[in-house]
């Protein structure tokens, strides 16, 4: 495995994602942002953010599947939430953990959220873009 994620001490221990990826692979993979998109370009989950955040992960698997890698290769994500406030976070982890349960490990990679105003189309509530470190 390319990355070792940590938790320096002096810093909090975050229970959704760890502080730190150290990356030792030598092949980077850039995931573009994932939307709740399925395979034929339809939105998943309208109006649920859960079901968003599900889809979303669910999209980034496929996408390192598709080049070898796996969640464990993840070395950072950021996430965009449309009206993003902490109430929202039951949700979210909520999404983050029926994701998963099917994909069979839980993504807990250093991570950033930002709240923005809208993303490109209106029912798209949430959208994730992943880098990831490869063993060549």
């Amino acid at each position: 495995m390319a990355i070792t994620l940590v938790n320096p001490s002096g810093l909090p221990e975050i229970g959704a994602y760890k502080q730190v990826a150290v990356a030792t692979g030598s092949k980077l993979v850039f995931v573009a942002g994932q939307v709740a998109w399925d395979a034929e370009g339809r939105t998943v989950g309208e109006g649920d953010l859960a079901a968003q955040v599900e889809q979303c992960y669910v999209n980034i698997g496929t996408a390192l599947a598709a080049v070898g890698g796996t969640f464990a290769d993840l070395a950072k994500l950021t996430v965009y939430v449309v009206d993003w406030a902490p109430e929202k976070m039951p949700l979210f982890l909520e999404g983050v953990s029926r994701a998963a349960a099917r994909l069979g490990g839980t993504p807990v990679p250093p991570g950033t959220l930002v709240g923005v105003v809208a993303l490109d189309v209106p029912e798209h509530l949430v959208e994730i873009e992943a880098t990831a470190v490869l063993d060549a």
